[in-house]
């Protein structure tokens, strides 16, 4: 649950944020008849996200072969998405509206499409990276406490979301970005380590004595230490997130 909920929070204020900014330049340019292209493509981006999530969830349980590739490709998804927002999350709003720019700048009827596929496109990108991640802890997983998971932590970005439109200047996205970077590379490592149990559970690791290793890694990889493991990803960037918060008001504070 605790995972799901820091995913959903991660990348939901990703994807919630690109529609933000993306909403407040067509109408700050003077196209709001563009912001329905806007929706549009996020509608479809949420649609092909979820069938996407359903249909890997469905692969990656018909054997521990398919989980542990599940795995390793959901780890992949955690790296690229953590590197590409290291890269962007400073220059975030920056890019955004240059890319926009350049869509709506289209005639007529194109530029409604070009909009479309652009939050298709940027927005489908976060789902998929979601939707792989989630996946790979659905096999295993309690569905129920997963989806109030995901829905808490889908809550909370839509709160900070609707923090930055109103108060841009004082939510500090780049820190954010950078602290829960700690939670997605423990998480990308926690994905590798468990691709690799499920591979010696289908004996498919040459070289070594597949039974004992799977037997070797079961606690880090499903029992009691990968739990603490989950609970420790979650709650260290949260309290070190938290603290950065506090020490920027108070510093502000004082240079005010």
């Amino acid at each position: 649950m605790l995972q799901t909920l820091l995913i959903a929070f991660r990348e939901g204020l990703e994807a919630l944020l690109i529609v933000a900014i993306a909403a407040l330049y067509l109408r700050r340019t003077g196209r709001e008849g563009l912001v329905s292209a806007i929706r549009a493509g996020v509608v479809g981006a949420l649609a092909l996200s979820a069938v996407l999530g359903i249909v890997l969830a469905q692969v990656g349980a018909l054997s521990p072969a398919w989980e542990g590739v599940m795995a390793w490709i959901a780890a992949a998804a955690v790296i690229s998405c953590t590197a590409h927002m290291l890269r962007m999350g400073r220059h975030m709003k920056k890019h955004i509206d240059g890319r926009l720019g350049n869509a709506a700048e289209q005639q007529g009827r194109s530029a409604w499409w070009a909009v479309f596929a652009f939050a298709l496109f940027m927005v489908g990108r976060e789902g998929v990276e979601t939707a792989t991640m989630i996946a790979a802890l659905a096999v295993n997983g309690d569905l129920r406490h997963m989806a109030v998971g995901g829905a808490l932590g889908f809550a909370l970005a839509a709160w900070i979301a609707w923090l930055w439109t109103q108060h841009g200047s004082k939510v500090n996205l780049a820190r954010f970005f950078q602290v829960t970077a700690v939670f997605m590379i423990a998480f990308s490592a926690q994905l590798l380590l468990h691709g690799f149990h499920e591979f010696t559970e289908a004996g498919l690791v040459p070289g070594i004595d597949n039974a004992w290793w799977h037997q070797a890694t079961e606690d880090l990889a499903e029992g009691t230490v990968a739990q603490v493991i989950s609970v420790l990803m979650v709650a260290v960037p949260s309290i070190w997130l938290v603290g950065a918060f506090w020490k920027d008001r108070r510093s502000a504070r004082v240079a005010g």
